[in-house]
């Protein structure tokens, strides 16, 4: 065994194996064993050293790690506010893991290090020019939006790569706009015209391109390029001199407005849908308060001005906290005042979430800005929205104040949700056609039918109130398809009694004829509806169909009677009491119209009178005397009457 002494490392080569040795050893032909450092051993310390709070009993040179090159701790750095003209004393100087500030890279890396008018030697971070040429090296065109280097993460650099390149584009198609084209006699649009052409419809492609690529980006990044972009086209301009085409993008002033438009439209969206944080929305706003736009933009920079979802103001209002939307700070008052826009935006993202009562909060506070009649067509919403969260008796006492405004499709809609404990999974806004073709319904969380009379009470208070419902064909129809098939009884009601007929007819009059107008004014009486609600209630809302077609027509009116089809008994009890005050048969003659028997085709349709009734003793100017049944007889062409018009 042959070994080698050195300063610190025994290499001990073994070329045979010696059995005397440790296994372990004999595997390996090459053994490096490290030196074990000289240990002072303690010593006694004195008595004057035993009463010292501290003492130093073991030291050794720390290791030296990357440093900032004015924390070098072998060679001194003077400091100065900002010399670039050369180095300052040793500031040249560097050691293995000195790092240039500005570049964030290795002194020796640095090509500025030593150069004149740069001198990156003499940087450091208590100068502010020198750490704003360091920001401005790390951040780029970020820096603009007053980013720190602790926000810039893997998002922000990709915008700030895809703007660079964007500005670069940019400055090669305006330049080429600035110099325009030379527009001489031999061309054919302008044959008596010479001059310099400027078309902005190049640059407005190259703009139009970026920002279609930012709206496919994720919110953070989608933002920085749009506002960005912006900043860089902003600032063109249209020089003198021809311009052939008419369209707006040809001109740069009108069509920079048209893209700044679009910019914060977008940016604006971003905002409210997006998950942007608090600090990051405030830096766009600041940012957008800087741009250079011209005058035609008007007050567009100040459609970014929204409230983030974690504003004080916003949080108290739609935890129900603020009912008032006002918050007093000292002598100020903040008030939740937010265009149209944010409203609507606004509404769209807390319906995808679900929070339908947090929507209802905000919208009976919040002050619209810019769009009063659309912000009235989204507040009559609301009980809608009540509905979707499954609080239908609050929904009942809302709908009161939207109810003159319906819609004959959103008294449907209604009528359908209060039924069957359903919606739509779509969003709901002024602009939707409330008819939903193809919509997915599904049950409302909490939420029960509600009970079949105060459903009648709701679509008869509608059709007393609302023009639009009341004249609608579609709207009685739906609302007799729902008495003529009760949930819990089958399909066809049987006939009741000729006294209850005649009850029924007093009773259901004097409900529908008192407080006319006011939308408190229907009480259906216990009694009523305690023997036979169904029967009841079918009766009374034929009784309120029967107003509805002596105070003018109804069409169609062929396909509201095909609802008593499995009742009736019901379109007889109908046309009796017609009969009484319709002497000239208009419901008998609307029908023969829509079946196209008119002229000389064929006969009109009879009925038989009965003498008059005598006057009725109650209040009501109507005729309560229950009269027996009058036979109907149709003639159309080739007998092809429904059956179901003809009563028996």
């Amino acid at each position: 065994m042959i070994s080698f002494n050195m300063d610190e490392v025994i290499i001990i080569l073994s070329e045979d194996e010696d059995p005397c040795c440790d296994t372990a050893l004999n595997d390996s032909s090459v053994l490096f064993v490290e030196v074990k450092e000289n240990v002072v051993q303690d010593r006694p310390l004195s008595a004057q050293a035993l009463e010292e709070d501290l003492v130093v009993t073991f030291s050794k040179r720390a290791e030296v790690l990357p440093h900032a090159r004015y924390d070098c701790p072998l060679y001194p750095f003077t400091r100065a506010e900002y010399v670039k003209s050369g180095p300052i004393d040793s500031n040249h100087q560097f050691c293995e893991q000195c790092f240039c500030y500005v570049c964030d890279k290795l002194a020796s890396l640095c090509p500025l290090w030593c150069v004149n008018k740069e001198c990156h030697c003499n940087s450091h971070q208590r100068s502010g020019t020198w750490s704003r040429l360091r920001n401005s090296a790390d951040l780029g065109h970020l820096l603009a939006f007053d980013f720190s280097l602790s926000d810039v993460d893997s998002k922000l650099q990709l915008a700030e790569r895809l703007l660079g390149s964007f500005r670069k584009e940019l400055q090669v198609e305006f330049s080429c706009f600035v110099r325009g084209k030379m527009l001489s006699d031999n061309n054919s649009l302008r044959p008596h015209m010479n001059g310099l052409v400027h078309d902005y419809t190049p640059v407005y492609g190259c703009v139009t391109s970026f920002l279609n690529k930012a709206e496919r980006q994720e919110g953070k990044v989608a933002a920085i390029m749009s506002l960005g972009a912006a900043k860089d086209f902003s600032s063109h301009y249209q020089p003198s001199g021809i311009v052939l085409s008419k369209c707006p993008k040809a001109n740069a002033m009108e069509a920079i407005r048209i893209l700044l438009q679009r910019v914060m439209v977008s940016v604006q969206r971003l905002m409210v849908m997006s998950d942007l944080p608090s600090d990051f929305i405030h830096k766009l706003q600041r940012f957008a308060l800087c741009l250079n736009m011209p005058v035609t933009v008007g007050n567009t920079r100040n459609s970014l001005c929204v409230r983030p979802w974690d504003d004080v103001l916003l949080v108290s209002v739609l935890k129900g906290q603020n009912v008032t939307g006002i918050r007093k700070q000292r002598s100020k008052k903040d008030i939740l005042a937010e265009p149209i826009s944010v409203v609507l935006m606004r509404s769209e993202l807390l319906q995808s979430q679900c929070r339908y009562r947090e929507l209802c909060r905000y919208l009976c506070v919040v002050i619209q800005t810019d769009n009063s009649t659309l912000f009235k067509a989204m507040r009559d919403l609301v009980a809608l929205f009540m509905c979707m969260e499954g609080d239908f008796s609050l929904a009942l006492s809302e709908v009161s104040i939207a109810a003159p405004r319906f819609s004959p499709a959103l008294f449907r809609l209604y009528l359908r949700i209060f039924e069957t404990a359903t919606a739509p999974r779509v969003h709901i806004s002024p602009q939707t056609p409330f008819d939903l073709p193809g919509a997915e319904w599904g049950p409302i969380q909490g939420a029960v039918p509600l009970r079949r009379g105060e459903l009648v009470k709701f679509a008869l208070r509608v059709q007393r109130c609302c023009a639009a419902v009341n004249a609608d064909a579609q709207c009685w129809s739906d609302l007799l398809t729902i008495v003529n098939n009760p949930r819990d009884s089958p399909s066809a009601l049987p006939e009741p009694g000729p006294e209850f007929l005649n009850d029924a007819k007093t009773l259901s009059l004097e409900i529908l004829t008192q407080g006319v107008g006011l939308w408190t004014s229907i009480q259906i009486p216990k009694s009523f509806i305690e023997v036979n609600p169904d029967h009841a209630l079918l009766l009374l809302v034929t009784a309120a169909l029967m107003l509805r077609i002596l105070s003018g027509p109804l069409s169609p009116m062929l396909h509201v009677i095909q609802n008593f089809k499995d009742n009736p008994w019901v379109l007889q009890w109908l046309l009796q009491n017609l009969s009484l005050y319709d002497q000239d048969s208009n419901l008998i003659q609307s029908i023969q119209q829509e079946l196209g028997i008119i002229g000389d085709q064929a006969s009109p349709i009879p009925l038989e009178h009965h003498s008059p009734p005598r006057p009725s003793t109650s209040p009501v100017v109507w005729d309560h005397t229950y009269c027996s049944p009058v036979s109907v007889q149709t003639v159309c062409p080739k007998g092809a009457v429904p059956a179901m018009i003809v009563p028996t």
